[in-house]
């Protein structure tokens, strides 16, 4: 397991990557309609605001 440095602040940008284990399978883009659906609910409970974002077949990055 990786540790990361956390810095939490208050009004705080962050730049994320999240990626697939499987780096040869294109899960994101097949079902881009519930990755939408489930990141529309995440952000309806916690508040967060997405700057910009890119979703590749293999990963997503986002600000």
């Amino acid at each position: 397991m990786v540790y990361y440095r956390r810095n939490y602040q208050k009004g705080g940008c962050y730049f994320f990557t999240v990626t697939l284990r499987n780096r040869q399978s294109s899960l994101l883009t097949q079902h881009i309609d519930l990755l939408r659906l489930a990141m529309r609910n995440v952000q309806q409970k916690n508040f967060y605001a997405i700057k910009a974002i890119v979703i590749l077949p293999d990963h997503i990055l986002a600000i």
